[in-house]
């Protein structure tokens, strides 16, 4: 599957706003002491990652909540994939993006065990440094993720194809231990911040994978939930 960056939403998230500094001033504007990667920071962490990519070549990265329905890169080519070792979950809280200070928001990370179903884009080599920089300046604000290098199963890849992708870091602040479905629910279905509603970004994230076939039951489950709560 062939495409290019695309916003579903006017939510602010576009390459335009991420090469501005969109976040960071979302960050700054709240008035939350939040510890914030400086660009030097967050310049290192993005060079150290590619100088460890596992074999040359252009650089693939797996999505597996908002990146599948609103990249804001360019990118070559999409499919999806299978990672073994890790799982999605709403596991890290923001008090910000899809949140507020008195009723924050859950975003997913991938968290230790089990198997994730989600979208491997293929970026060329020659533009990574200048895509993946606007990734990092979207994942990357806080030290919440840790970016490493995963193998990508799918029927479509050479073996031994590996991609970056976002991992959950135990050590920030805002990582939550996972909960019940029906709390996660219960949190995902009233919180809402500067870049919209949690439930647009559980059911956006349900309707990007189900464009690639994929069914994700514990999401599904949550939005049972959610939708039980609303009404």
């Amino acid at each position: 599957m062939e495409g290019s960056s695309a916003t579903k939403r006017g939510h602010g998230l576009t390459r335009e706003a991420l090469r501005d500094g969109f976040v960071h001033e979302l960050v700054a504007r709240s008035g939350i002491d939040l510890p914030v990667l400086s660009d030097e920071e967050r310049r290192a962490s993005l060079k150290a990652t590619l100088a460890s990519q596992p074999a040359p070549g252009d650089v693939w990265l797996f999505g597996y909540g908002s990146l599948i329905w609103n990249p804001a890169f360019h990118y070559v080519e999409r499919q999806p994939v299978l990672i073994r070792g890790w799982h999605r979950q709403f596991c890290l809280s923001t008090p910000i993006g899809r949140g507020s200070p008195e009723n924050p928001g859950l975003v997913l990370g991938l968290d230790r065990g089990g198997a994730c179903r989600g979208v491997a884009f293929r970026i060329a080599r020659s533009e990574a440094d200048a895509e993946l920089d606007l990734v990092w300046r979207r994942e990357m604000v806080m030290g919440s993720y840790v970016p490493r290098w995963v193998k990508l199963h799918g029927p479509d890849l050479p073996e031994g194809t590996y991609g970056i992708t976002f991992t959950i870091n135990h050590a920030a602040p805002n990582y939550v231990r996972p909960a019940s479905e029906a709390d996660t629910a219960r949190v995902v279905a009233t919180a809402c911040g500067a870049l919209g509603s949690c439930q647009d970004y559980l059911f956006d994230t349900i309707h990007g994978l189900k464009g690639f076939g994929i069914h994700d039951h514990h999401l599904n489950r949550i939005a049972d939930l959610v939708r039980e709560h609303r009404s």
